[in-house]
């Protein structure tokens, strides 16, 4: 495989995708299936979910649901995606302002556009195949490609995989921040997504949305091939 001299590697809820328009929703169809049958009681835990927005489905469950035993966090994880592919499909959700100019300027400026998310892979390709990503995206990588389920393994796989040289990690939450960290990335902190206060101190630049980037990428590509 050729080597990639620069790449942008993009979180994906809370950074390219608001993901807040179909969450709530997604998260009461789910539970109202799971009250429906018994296994719930009380309201859908939509506060705790937003609180740990970013983390893998499989840590979200054991969060939202610890004294319930398997299968219902499965049935849950299951149900879930069904209801937020529905509503992608049914065009409730948006990307955020200037998603899509700032990816074309990033790829006309030879840089490599990847995907780094905590999201299945299901969830992801049907948001990139809706809004029409796949033509700015060279791969996607959802945390089902991670054996230790992490942010920062994740970007490393990605890195190895595609011989990156040089690369930003763009995204919303201390996840991402330290996954550029670990893996000597400069880190580009979100202010727009989930991020709570003190969770980008940690980021090299921050943007209040994607104009910002397409005017950083540039000093950045400049600088970071010398």
């Amino acid at each position: 495989m050729n080597t990639i001299q620069s790449a942008a590697i993009f979180d994906m809820d809370g950074t390219l995708f608001q993901t807040n328009e179909i969450l709530g929703s997604s998260l009461e169809k789910t539970f109202d299936v799971l009250r429906a049958e018994g296994s719930w009681r009380g309201d859908a835990p939509l506060a705790a979910y937003q609180r740990i927005m970013g983390a893998p489905l499989s840590a979200v469950w054991e969060t939202l649901m610890p004294e319930h035993p398997d299968p219902i966090p499965q049935q849950a994880d299951r149900l879930f995606l069904e209801c937020l592919i529905e509503e992608i499909k049914e065009g409730k959700g948006q990307l955020f302002p200037y998603v899509l100019e700032t990816l074309s300027t990033i790829k006309k400026l030879g840089i490599s556009i990847f995907i780094a998310s905590n999201g299945l892979e299901k969830y992801l390709e049907e948001i990139c195949s809706y809004f029409g990503l796949h033509q700015y995206i060279t791969d996607i990588y959802s945390v089902q490609r991670s054996a230790e389920g992490s942010k920062p393994d994740l970007v490393r796989m990605l890195l190895d995989d595609h011989h990156i040289q040089n690369a930003m990690m763009i995204g919303d939450r201390k996840s991402d921040i330290e996954a550029a960290k670990k893996n000597s990335l400069t880190a580009v902190g979100c202010q727009f997504g989930f991020a709570e206060e003190q969770e980008l101190n940690e980021a090299d630049v921050l943007i209040a949305d994607f104009r910002e980037l397409q005017t950083y990428v540039t000093h950045w590509l400049l600088t970071s091939n010398g």
